[in-house]
């Protein structure tokens, strides 16, 4: 969904700020002496996203992380600022999982002890890895918001420093270094392309982008589903909430400190839908065999979904996370076969004499079709009781071939209904 641009303040450079001057200073401090073994995520170009696009694309590997995001960018820098006094009281975190990765990974390095809620629905395989880093993890909470609120409580009663995901000078600083190092790689990029949710790294990439390279334009991008910091920027009042792939950016208020930043930062801020979103996370694994989440897919899906808007221009996007439920990943690799006409179900009425079944499978093994799951109803069915069909699903190379095989059994006598593609 393309809403309209808005328009660059005058005032091009971010607002001065001692907190943040002080932040960006100690992430400088920690980059010089090596940002704790943190990786340097290589920015790939990708010509076959580039042709999809209309535009150069060149994308910032964060998911190669340990923790499998940039997130632990922001918790490392934080937790590296921790008094010995504020390190020996502990830490608590509230996380959709990213965070929550890398404040544990960065507890455990450092001795200190990590308390971490997540909301109810977080993907197993973020609450697992996180736990795997040596955290407390409590599951608690309908979303996000709700986890936060639990564990500002906790942080309340047990005195543990509560390590805030995103509205946290140090933390945005953190996220910040995603942008020096790709302008540090690729300095003539025109546009970057930042996921917001709670804004952390939009605004600290987005700083750290200005300070490189002030005429850069910066674009945010949220799930249409939870659009609220683009209800502020646009002055709009859209509904927020729902079940989003983009479960990394399903905040339901960005932070106080990022939105504000955010307001001046961005040139623009689009939204795209799930379906937008889907055929981005299919297109990085088919195009550049990487796996993203469904935040971590939202850059390419605007850019996608707004080609005039990008084209002929060197656009940086972050993947920003590849933590995603195997399971789910499943599901929205064969919906892809399916959105492409390679994978399709037929259903096919059949006279109950011998035979018939092994006529079908010679017609679509002649045809060059891959049988992948039979069902045979007889039973359950109002046919007549000499008339029986079955259900098909069938591989084929392309919507052309897969038409080929079904006008090839019709033409051999055969009723053949689409029971789904």
């Amino acid at each position: 969904m393309t809403l309209p641009a808005k328009t660059r303040p005058s005032a091009a450079t971010p607002p001065s700020d001692p907190r943040l001057a002080a932040a960006f200073d100690h992430v400088d401090q920690l980059r010089a002496d090596g940002f704790g073994g943190i990786l340097r995520a290589p920015l790939i170009a990708s010509p076959g996203l580039a042709a999809a696009a209309g535009c150069e694309l060149y994308v910032k590997l964060e998911n190669l992380q340990v923790t499998g995001s940039f997130k632990e960018r922001g918790a490392f820098a934080r937790m590296a600022a921790l008094s010995p006094e504020e390190r020996a009281r502990g830490v608590v975190a509230a996380s959709a999982g990213n965070h929550a990765q890398g404040v544990a990974r960065s507890a455990a390095a450092m001795g200190i002890g990590a308390r971490v809620f997540m909301p109810v629905g977080t993907p197993m395989v973020k609450v697992h890895a996180t736990r795997g880093f040596g955290a407390e993890v409590e599951i608690a909470g309908e979303d996000f918001d709700a986890a936060k609120a639990l564990a500002q409580a906790a942080a309340r009663e047990t005195g543990a420093v509560f390590i805030h995901p995103f509205d946290d000078p140090v933390v945005l600083a953190g996220q910040g270094t995603v942008a020096m190092e790709m302008l540090e790689d690729q300095p003539d990029l025109d546009v970057l392309v930042f996921p917001v949710g709670g804004g952390g790294l939009a605004a600290g990439a987005g700083l750290a982008a200005r300070r490189i390279k002030p005429e850069i334009e910066l674009v945010g991008v949220q799930s249409d589903l939870f659009p609220a910091f683009a209800n502020r920027y646009h002055g709009e009042d859209r509904p927020v909430g729902g079940f989003t792939l983009a479960e990394g950016i399903a905040v339901r208020e960005p932070g106080g400190l990022t939105g504000d930043l955010l307001m001046d930062l961005l040139d623009d801020v689009l939204l795209v839908d799930e379906r937008q979103i889907e055929r981005a996370l299919n297109l990085f694994i088919s195009q550049m065999r990487v796996l993203p989440e469904g935040a971590g897919a939202a850059g390419l899906a605007a850019v996608l979904a707004n080609p005039d808007r990008f084209a002929d221009r060197k656009v940086g996007l972050v993947l920003s996370g590849g933590n995603v439920d195997t399971r789910l990943l499943s599901s929205l690799l064969l919906r892809d076969l399916a959105r492409s006409h390679r994978l399709a179900r037929f259903r096919i009425e059949l006279v109950d004499v011998p035979g018939q079944l092994s006529a079908v499978s010679d017609i679509i093994s002649r045809e060059d079709g891959n049988v992948t799951d039979v069902a045979y109803h007889k039973t359950f069915s109002d046919l007549p009781a000499k008339v029986t069909y079955i259900d098909i699903s069938l591989e084929a190379q392309d919507g052309v071939h897969m038409d080929r095989i079904r006008s090839a059994l019709q033409a051999a006598g055969f009723r053949v209904e689409l029971a789904g593609y």
